[in-house]
C-alpha cells in the first residue's frame, strides 16, 4: 500500500516538475551566464537588443537579478517600448510575474510572443560570441506585411 501511495505521488509530481521548466529554467541559465561575466552580459544585451551599454547597465542596476534585465529588454522589444517604460511597469508588478507584466505592456495572452515567454522560447545571445540574437530571430520579429506570400514570391 505504501508503494502505491509513493507511486501515485510521483505520478502527480513529475509532470508538475516537468512543466515548471520553461521560462524559469531559461532565466536561471541566463543568470548563470551573466554572473560569470557581467560586463560581457551587458555588452551582449546591448548588441542583442540594440540598446546602448550604459542604458543596459542602468537596467541591470535597477533589478534584483541579471535575468530580470534580460526580460525588461525582451519585453520592451516585444511591446515596442523603451526599457524605462518597461521598468515603470515592472517595478510595481514584479511579484505578479512576467506574464502579468507582459499583459500590462499589451502583449496579448494567446499571442505568439506570450506563448514564447511562458515556454521560455527566448534567445539570449550571450556575451556577443554568438551571432544572431534578438534582432530578426526572436518571437514577434520578422517581415511585416508578408502575410499570404510564399517564400519565393517577393
Amino acid at each position: 500500500m505504501r508503494q502505491i501511495i509513493i507511486l501515485l505521488a510521483l505520478c502527480i509530481l513529475i509532470p508538475t516538475a516537468a512543466f515548471a521548466g520553461g521560462l524559469e529554467v531559461f532565466l536561471s541559465n541566463v543568470n548563470v551566464q551573466a554572473r560569470a561575466d557581467l560586463p560581457g552580459f551587458s555588452l551582449g544585451l546591448s548588441t542583442q537588443f540594440g540598446v546602448p551599454v550604459t542604458q543596459v547597465q542602468m537596467v541591470v542596476r535597477s533589478v534584483a537579478e541579471p535575468a530580470d534585465a534580460f526580460m525588461i529588454l525582451q519585453l520592451g522589444q516585444m511591446s515596442h517600448r523603451p526599457p524605462e517604460s518597461v521598468l515603470a511597469v515592472y517595478q510595481p508588478n514584479r511579484k505578479k510575474g512576467w506574464g502579468a507584466i507582459a499583459k500590462e505592456l499589451g502583449i496579448k495572452p494567446g499571442s505568439r510572443e506570450f506563448h514564447a515567454l511562458k515556454n521560455g522560447d527566448l534567445h539570449f545571445a550571450g556575451g556577443g560570441s554568438e551571432r544572431g540574437g534578438g534582432r530578426g530571430d526572436g518571437p514577434g520579429n520578422g517581415h511585416r506585411g508578408g502575410h499570404g506570400r510564399g517564400r519565393n514570391n517577393s
